[in-house]
């Protein structure tokens, strides 16, 4: 299974909105890699929904619940979105400084590539996110 980072800036769109609508479409992404990355998003795959801005960390956990599929809004096939839905709430959320002075995460592509909203998390990745998520650092 691949595991993903989903940013948003909350302002916009929060973790707690998609808690209150269930699930949503996730859109508004037209970097190229960002594009490359949903394409290959696949149902049932789990991701970590991340608000940017001033908050900057991990709020909550994601389930991609549809195949990639053309944004209806835009007519662009290239432009692609998928459907996600909330899954739960993060006990702790887990800061990007947090983040970048945790040895194990040194080279995780939220680091590596500050400006795509959708990352690929690793399952090494994922496992120490958790750890942190659930206060368990060692």
């Amino acid at each position: 299974m691949t595991y993903w980072l989903l940013k948003t800036e909350p302002d916009n769109y929060s973790y707690f909105d998609l808690e209150r609508d269930g699930s949503t479409v996730w859109d508004g992404v037209n970097n190229p890699l960002a594009l490359k990355y949903l394409r290959t998003m696949l149902i049932g795959e789990l991701a970590l929904i991340y608000h940017t801005g001033k908050q900057r960390q991990i709020m909550g956990v994601a389930e991609i619940v549809s195949q990639p599929y053309a944004d209806p809004a835009l007519h662009d096939a290239k432009r692609v979105v998928v459907d996600v839905q909330a899954v739960r709430r993060v006990k702790q959320p887990v800061t990007l400084t947090q983040i970048k002075q945790d040895s194990f995460l040194r080279d995780f592509d939220l680091l590596r590539l500050p400006r795509i909203s959708v990352v690929p998390v690793s399952e090494f990745y994922w496992q120490r996110l958790l750890e942190l998520i659930n206060g368990t650092k060692e």
